[in-house]
C-alpha cells in the first residue's frame, strides 16, 4: 500500500474505534437511543456493554499501531 492508503485506513480505525469505544458509552449512559449497528456494544447487558466498548478501543489502537508501523516502512520505501 502506499502512504494515503495508510492514512486512510488510519483514519477509519480511528473513527470506528472512537465511535464504538467511547460515544457507545456516552450513548449507553447519557441517552434513551436504542442500540443500533453503530453501537454494537450497546446491546450487551450492564456491565459487559463497557468491557466490549474498552475492548474496541483496545483492538482500535492496536490496529493503529500495526497501521502505523506499515506507514513507517511505505515511507522508508520511497525515499529510498
Amino acid at each position: 500500500m502506499d502512504e494515503g492508503r495508510y492514512r486512510l485506513a488510519m483514519l477509519l480505525v480511528l473513527a470506528a474505534g472512537v465511535w464504538e469505544g467511547p460515544l457507545a458509552i456516552v450513548f449507553r449512559l447519557f441517552t434513551d437511543k436504542a442500540p443500533t449497528v453503530l453501537t454494537a456494544a450497546n446491546y450487551l447487558p450492564a456491565p459487559w456493554c463497557y468491557v466490549a466498548a474498552c475492548a474496541a478501543v483496545l483492538a482500535a489502537l492496536a490496529a493503529l499501531a500495526l497501521l502505523n508501523t506499515g506507514h513507517k516502512k511505505a515511507l522508508a520505501r520511497a525515499k529510498g
